[in-house]
């Protein structure tokens, strides 16, 4: 095992203080050698403990989710097929699988084009298999604050 820890980069949807939208590449970078059981070491970098509700979910080809708010401070995990995320600052980010998204958009403020969160939906011919990890906590309203 590398003596160096790892960093999993991550993009942070959240709300500013204005109710704005913003994305922002953010790093999980509190990895710690840790074995499990009598399994060799790994790297483990463990969130704060709370209740959670896991939800898997499938958008077919060519769905658009339009303006909406995440349901919870929540990750979102892509396991087939590509996604997109856009904020109301106008960031479009596509993602596919092994890539993160933390979905942190509470309290956003509709802005004069009737824009509040964000857009989602599927990019490409396939549909787009999502996990999402609802964590049951109140958004921060600050991004990268998960490390």
């Amino acid at each position: 095992m590398d003596d160096q820890p790892p960093a999993t980069g991550y993009w942070h949807l959240w709300t500013d203080e204005q109710g704005v939208s913003h994305q922002q590449h953010c790093r999980l970078d509190a990895f710690h050698p840790h074995s499990v059981g009598n399994a060799a070491a790994q790297w483990n970098d463990e969130q704060a403990r709370s209740e959670a509700t896991v939800v898997f979910t499938v958008q077919p080809a060519g769905w658009v989710g339009e303006w909406h708010e995440n349901p919870a401070p929540q990750w979102i995990v892509p396991l087939s097929g590509r996604w997109f995320v856009e904020s109301m600052d106008g960031t479009r980010i596509e993602m596919g699988p092994g890539e993160l998204s933390l979905g942190e958009d509470q309290g956003c403020r509709a802005d004069a084009s009737g824009r509040k969160g964000h857009r989602s939906g599927t990019v490409g011919q396939d549909p787009a298999h999502l996990m999402t990890v609802q964590l049951h906590v109140p958004p921060v309203g600050r991004p990268g604050h998960l490390r």
